[in-house]
């Protein structure tokens, strides 16, 4: 007998009669002698709603309100979830995060766990029942709630998976596992059926929106293996994330990713001195905003100039605050690109194999693609690029490497 978690996204639970699918794949789950913990997002649209609702009273409402606002949607889920299980004669109890013990930082709408009692969740289990838990939220020393940012769900199933020891995380989405590239986008994208974990973290920091990033870190650092998985094809054995295996050196890139949730910051005219960047992201990140790729152009007349890209809901807030300390250290103009994107080839492959930035920049090159901005790490290249190269850009990469799925043994 297994303990497994179980995380249904959105579009799983978008309505009445999807809740009811749920209801039904958690009990094939507990038919097979497996104990389940379930944990679900908002209905799809629904935190979308929220925010729209909030926006029309105020442009900035507070935080602390946005967080008690938004962890409404997970709380009513989680409830008609519970009412369905209970219908079928299945023992079932809604919980809120604070209740299974999820303690967070104080950062309102990004926070991050700090840690996990789970010990009513335990005793639930014991009980004989199946806890339901709501996704995406927690709460901070203060006592305030708070909400772990888009996506948050599968890093509170994969903390409460590590918490109570589980045997395993199954993450359900709308899709039937990880791709080699968006289906959408590459017609001949392919899924895979095992990838790693240091793969699919990067995949997921570059824009594949199966996983949450911190989500992975969580699985990689405790080696919680995960599966993703399709609520509307049960059947189907989805990709499994796991350690890193000898075999996977073989193919040089697993997947590709495009990043729209991109924009770029250039500050101008910046005295070349020590100390002016440390100064401009220091600013930046006490405002919790990730700074991703960085530029620095070489220093002509004792000026340079300074490009960053930012989550691309995060731009205007980074060019105001640009702004501000451009005026203090005497840099010029700040200006804000936002039709860019981020293109990305992952594979572990890369380690053991030469030539592959270079032919990443003649396939886009061929195609007459600027690139605007690299960034590399061991295992992925990125290209920032124009916009409206998203869908060409993709494609010629998928056919210059054709990514090739590996087999695996699912359970």
């Amino acid at each position: 007998m297994s303990l497994i978690v179980q995380k249904f996204g959105g579009t799983s639970v978008g309505s009445i009669e999807r809740i009811r699918n749920v209801a039904k794949i958690i009990r094939s789950t507990t038919e097979k002698g497996d104990r389940v913990v379930a944990v679900v997002s908002a209905m799809s649209g629904e935190t979308d709603r929220l925010l729209n609702m909030a926006h029309e009273l105020s442009p900035e409402p507070p935080e602390r309100e946005m967080d008690m606002l938004l962890s409404s949607g997970e709380r009513v889920t989680s409830a008609l979830l519970a009412i369905a299980l209970n219908d079928m004669n299945l023992p079932a109890q809604s919980m809120t995060g604070r209740q299974v013990g999820i303690r967070t930082d104080s950062v309102h709408t990004k926070a991050r766990i700090a840690s996990i009692s789970a010990e009513r969740l335990v005793e639930t289990l014991e009980k004989g029942m199946i806890p339901i838990v709501a996704g995406f939220q927690g709460i901070s020393a203060e006592e305030n709630v708070t909400t772990l940012g888009r996506g948050g769900s599968d890093t509170t199933a994969v903390g409460l998976a590590v918490a109570i020891k589980a045997d395993r995380c199954d993450i359900y989405t709308d899709v039937t596992g990880v791709f080699t590239a968006d289906p959408n986008l590459v017609p001949g994208a392919r899924k895979l059926d095992q990838i790693s974990y240091e793969e699919m973290l990067e995949l997921a920091s570059l824009g594949a929106k199966v996983l949450q990033t911190r989500s992975v870190e969580f699985a990689m650092k405790y080696k919680m293996p995960v599966r993703v998985r399709s609520t509307f094809s049960p059947e189907d054995c989805g990709t499994l994330v796991t350690v890193e295996e000898k075999r996977m050196e073989h193919i040089v890139v697993s997947g590709i990713t495009l990043d729209k949730n991109q924009a770029k910051i250039t500050v101008q005219d910046v005295p070349d001195k020590p100390g002016l960047a440390a100064r401009l992201f220091d600013t930046i990140s006490n405002h919790s905003i990730v700074v991703d790729m960085i530029v620095q152009n070489v220093g002509q007349d004792g000026l340079t100039d300074i490009s960053f890209t930012v989550p691309r809901s995060d731009a205007r807030k980074a060019q105001r605050l640009g702004k501000e300390v451009a005026a203090s250290i005497g840099a010029g103009e700040v200006r804000v690109k936002e039709d860019i994107v981020k293109i990305s080839i992952v594979g572990v492959g890369m380690r053991s194999h030469s030539g592959v930035a270079a032919r990443m920049f003649s396939s886009l090159a061929r195609e007459g693609i600027n690139i605007l901005m690299i960034s590399t790490s061991e295992i992925k290249i990125s290209c920032l690029i124009d916009e409206k190269y998203s869908e060409l850009s993709v494609r010629a990469l998928h056919t210059e490497f054709q990514p090739e799925t590996r087999g695996a043994t699912h359970e």
